[in-house]
């Protein structure tokens, strides 16, 4: 008998969920996960050809991204979106991204649209070799309004004992190599809402191209982290920072040592043009699109000159294209683009 109240969480659904998207979580999973699907943990054993193996771990999500993607229904690329955020943050201590757990908070559980939510995120980690352990979907009636959705994970990955990459060795005269982006990852969606959802429409076709804006905004961003350690394992570098929120003057700024700062050329690499498209229908200060956006370098290397070729190498085998961008000087910290 029933006493009339309705908490708004669907069991039922959440069960028809787990049948649905079990073979796809599994399908990423190699003979090293331990457990089995639909249990409370997984269990992970450390990869052969590690003596003294570090783990490290990143947390992070897709912002704003989403809700683009909500309005649009173009969810399919939002998977490789959310696996970039963690394992490329986890690279950039020379770590090997190992394994990932998701967590999709929704208003109310749309089984279809979950489903294909995860069938992104098991595409992205099968084609980088990163086992999708396992997850939560979280239905929270009553906070997030509507159809409304979040993309949350946490990756776990590895390096071995004294491979780290620490940041402390960058020294005036290293290179800056910068590894080209594409389109915007996750970054700057606060302000594209700003400057497009308000004054076009998201259908329109975008200048120059058969694609819609919000197919050139939505386009999934470039996984590095696999190429980041093939490229290691090439030649050493001295420094990686991953290009997130504050652009590219924050991401090197962060890493860049006491006593040394940064010079990089613009012209050294090509700017995708929907950075220009959304600059001119905004009016925005060069100096507040690199705060923003990617700017067309999605992460960073830096490491001796003699090293440059090697490290640039390893980056192209992955169909990634890196060139040096500018040098370290010394300095007081301070990031000049010119």
């Amino acid at each position: 008998m029933s006493n009339g109240y309705d908490p708004g969480v669907e069991l039922d659904a959440a069960a028809d969920l787990a049948d649905r998207i079990d073979w796809r979580v599994t399908s990423t999973w190699t003979d090293d996960v331990l457990g089995g699907f639909g249990g409370f943990a997984a269990g992970l054993r450390v990869p052969p050809g590690f003596n003294r193996p570090v783990l490290v771990m990143s947390t992070g999500g897709i912002g704003t991204k989403s809700e683009i993607a909500r309005a649009t229904g173009l969810i399919e690329g939002l998977g490789y979106d959310l696996l970039a955020m963690v394992a490329d943050d986890l690279s950039t201590g020379g770590a090997m991204p190992l394994a990932m757990q998701d967590y999709i908070a929704v208003g109310y559980l749309d089984l279809d649209r979950v489903e294909l939510l995860i069938e992104s995120i098991t595409d992205a980690c099968a084609d980088n070799d990163v086992a999708l352990l396992g997850g939560e979907t979280a239905e929270h009636p009553g906070v997030i309004d509507g159809d409304r959705f979040d993309l949350v994970a946490t990756a776990l990955g590895i390096v071995e004992l004294g491979d780290e990459v620490e940041n402390d060795r960058i020294i005036a005269g290293d290179v800056i190599i910068g590894v080209q982006s594409p389109n915007l990852r996750t970054s700057g969606f606060s302000m594209v809402r700003a400057l497009i959802v308000d004054q076009l429409d998201l259908d329109a076709a975008f200048p120059g191209s058969d694609q819609t804006f919000a197919e050139v905004l939505l386009e999934p961003s470039v996984v590095y982290a696999q190429s980041v350690v093939n490229a290691l394992a090439r030649a050493e570098a001295h420094g990686l920072a991953h290009v997130k929120d504050g652009g590219l003057p924050y991401a090197v700024g962060k890493i860049l040592p006491d006593g040394t700062a940064a010079i990089m050329e613009r012209s050294r690499w090509e700017t995708p043009e929907v950075f220009q498209v959304l600059q001119d229908l905004g009016s925005v200060s060069d100096q507040e699109m690199f705060r923003t956006f990617n700017m067309g370098i999605g992460y960073v290397a830096i490491a001796p000159e003699a090293n440059a070729d090697l490290l640039i190498l390893g980056f192209k085998s992955y169909d990634q294209v890196a060139t040096v961008i500018g040098q370290v000087v010394d300095g007081d910290g301070g990031v000049d683009i010119r």
